[in-house]
């Protein structure tokens, strides 16, 4: 794995943990019950790796649009009537899960 794709997903954790990840987007929600959702925490992270897209070396090109992504996503799920713009397409949604 490259070190920049590592740095890419302990930063992605660490903001999801502290309640910062994709600040704005999710700037006054609380999302902490997420944390104790397994099956949402796991749609976050397929989300933010579906977006992720990497370079020939393996490191990420687009680790920041892959966070706003997968905010967008925390966002709908706390907020019901969050409409994510543009919808997440069912690659970034589903596109790598088992």
């Amino acid at each position: 794995m490259h070190p920049d794709l590592r740095i890419a997903i302990a930063q992605f954790s660490l903001w999801v943990a502290n309640g910062s990840v994709g600040h704005p987007i999710l700037e006054n929600v609380d999302y902490s019950e997420v944390l104790q959702e397994p099956s949402a925490m796991e749609r976050l992270y397929f989300i933010f790796t579906n977006c992720l897209e990497l370079d020939e070396e393996g490191a990420p090109t687009n680790a920041r649009h892959a966070e706003e992504r997968a905010a967008q996503w925390l966002r709908q799920y706390c907020e019901r009537d969050h409409v994510i713009d543009p919808p997440l397409s069912d690659e970034e949604y589903n596109g790598h899960m088992y």
